[in-house]
Parts: structure tokens; C-alpha cells; sequence
């Protein structure tokens, strides 16, 4: 075995100090089951979970206690909380080894939704993977926001049906999340990736709204059949391609660069909503779109040199501009 094996091994969360009498099979608590390692012991959960975070904050993740009981909580079957009156539960060997793997990929600073298969988004699960950018907390405050724009519209108009336009729907979270809580709307999920689309119909399945939102293969709108719109949606890429090298291994390594990059400057996805929006808009239609860290002043321009109207930011969570709120341009 090489030297590059043999510190994998040692950083293992899993390599305990011997204990006499107790020979468990040695392959499920190392990344290796060479000679001389040392007689393990068996593992209760509440040991599992205090080594596996001490490697994962060796490894730079952040919160890693919360994320391993995340992990043993999804082998074990039980609600997080629950781990706390099992503390002295002994974990079968292969939960040990399921969790062995998790651990390590978490390690190696692979996203914790990618490990899990999921990601909450406004209070409702959704199915993730590398094909679709991981659900934002930030982005929640857009879901809440056309939720409450197409509330206003029921008010004035009961029982009409109100079409929305979801523009680079990933996973489908946004679609889903406002055909969930907006019964009066019909959504269209629209991406130009095949991978997210499968990712998105998934989820509509999931949340079982197929009948209030379908889905359409389509760079923008350039393969959208004929329709206008009362409200669009989007959060675009809008990352700066030089920038894309700084960002977290999780996001740089994993989240798919379509999904992140925006351009030069990071607005070209806002030039073309602009642009493009407007032919499939009504008069009176609104567009909402989420954009990065210091672009309000950029993106404020873009739509206002294009005619748009009663343009407005909306903060997020954490008081950051984070959302332009705009209505169609007269055609």
C-alpha cells in the first residue's frame, strides 16, 4: 500500500484505539483493511457522530456535527432529533459502512444534498443532483414573493387562472413551490437542460402537481409556444466567469456550470430577460428575477434602459438586495 493510502487511513473518522476481545470486521471502519491495523471496537451513535464530525472539521466543512447526524440519520431511518435518544444504539456493520462512505464524499467537500438525494426548499423536499443548482435559502424569498403578487391578483379576479413563467427551472423548486401555495396558477417550467428537466418532472410528480405544471425544453423562451404571461420568474446564472474559479468546492466542483455562469460580467441572462420577455407577457405582467452579491445598481439599468416599469429590489433574509421586481414594458 502507497503513502497516499496509508494517510487516507489514518484520517479515517472511523479508526478507533483497540479494545481487548473485540475483533469486528476491520474493512468497515478504514479506507483500507490492510495488515497492522490496529483491533477495533464497535460503534454506538453517539461515537460515530462526535469522530465523523471531528473528521469533517478536519476536512474544512462547515457545521459538520449537524451534517453527520443528517447522514446517520438517513441510514438509520429516523428523524434527526430522534439520534438523541439513541445515543447507545450499536450500528450494524453495514450502517457503518453505509455512513463510512457518506462521511468520505462529504469529505472530499461533495455537496451534503448531492449524499442525501434532497434538498428543502420553502418547507417542501425536492429531489437533487448534479444536473440542477442546489436550492438557495436566498431564493426562497422569490418563491414568497410571486406567492404573494399572485395572491393579490386572485383578489381581483376570482376565479380566473393566472399562466407563470419559470425561466431556468433547475429543479423545479420555484415552479413547484408556487403551484403549491398558488392554487389559481398554471406554471411552465421551462430550462434549456434535458438532465434538469428530468430532475424537475420528478418533483412535480413528487408534489403531485402534474396537472398545474408542465414542462418545456427551451433556451429562454425561444422554443415556448405562443402565450402571455401575468408573472415570470427566474433566478438566472449570474456568477462572473472569472469568478466561478473562487467559489467553494461544493458549488465550483459539483453545482453544473451552466446553472452559475453569467457572462464577463455576470448579467447576461438579465440582458436577455429584458429583451426577451416582453413578447410573451401581458400588459400589466410582472417580472421578478433574483440576481448576485452588488448587482443591484447593474441589473436596475438593464431593465430601465429597456423600458421596463415601477422596477423595485427586494431584500432577502439577511437584508442583502437580491430580488428586481419589475412590469413589462408597453408593446
Amino acid at each position: 500500500m502507497g503513502r497516499k493510502m496509508r494517510r487516507r487511513v489514518k484520517g479515517s473518522p472511523f479508526r478507533l484505539a483497540a479494545t481487548p476481545g473485540v475483533q469486528p470486521n476491520r474493512s468497515l471502519f478504514s479506507f483500507s483493511s490492510a495488515p497492522g491495523l490496529p483491533t477495533l471496537r464497535i460503534l454506538n451513535v453517539l461515537e460515530t457522530i462526535t469522530r465523523s464530525a471531528e473528521f469533517l472539521a478536519r476536512k474544512g466543512v462547515d457545521s459538520p456535527r449537524l451534517q453527520v447526524e443528517l447522514m446517520l440519520a438517513q441510514v438509520l431511518q429516523l428523524p434527526r432529533l430522534k439520534l438523541y435518544l439513541n445515543f447507545d444504539r450499536t450500528l450494524e456493520a453495514g450502517q457503518l459502512d453505509q455512513l463510512r462512505t457518506m462521511v468520505k464524499r462529504r469529505g472530499d467537500r461533495e455537496p451534503l444534498q448531492h449524499i442525501l438525494g434532497t434538498s428543502c426548499f420553502c418547507g417542501l423536499e425536492f429531489a437533487v443532483n448534479p444536473s440542477v443548482l442546489i436550492p438557495r435559502p436566498e431564493t426562497e424569498t422569490l418563491a414568497q414573493r410571486a406567492g404573494e403578487h399572485l395572491k393579490r391578483l386572485a383578489q381581483h379576479g376570482e376565479g380566473k387562472r393566472f399562466p407563470v413563467a419559470d425561466l431556468g427551472t433547475g429543479s423545479g423548486c420555484l415552479a413547484v413551490t408556487i403551484a403549491a401555495e398558488s392554487p389559481q396558477a398554471d406554471v411552465t417550467a421551462i430550462d434549456v437542460s434535458a438532465e434538469a428537466l428530468a430532475v424537475a418532472r420528478a418533483n412535480i410528480d413528487r408534489h403531485q402537481l402534474a396537472g398545474r405544471v408542465k414542462i418545456v425544453q427551451s433556451d429562454l423562451f425561444r422554443s415556448v409556444p405562443p402565450e402571455r404571461f401575468d408573472l415570470v420568474v427566474s433566478n438566472p446564472p449570474y456568477i462572473p466567469t472569472n469568478v466561478l474559479a473562487e467559489l467553494q468546492p461544493e458549488v465550483r466542483d459539483h453545482d453544473p456550470r451552466a446553472a452559475l455562469d453569467g457572462g464577463a460580467d455576470g448579467l447576461n441572462f438579465y440582458r436577455r430577460l429584458a429583451a426577451e420577455s416582453p413578447a410573451y407577457m401581458g400588459t400589466d405582467a410582472t417580472l421578478m428575477a433574483e440576481f448576485g452579491d452588488d448587482q443591484e445598481n447593474a441589473v436596475t439599468t438593464i431593465f430601465r434602459e429597456a423600458g421596463w416599469r415601477e422596477d423595485r429590489i427586494v431584500a432577502d433574509l439577511s437584508s442583502k438586495p437580491r430580488i428586481i421586481v419589475a412590469r413589462c414594458p408597453v408593446t
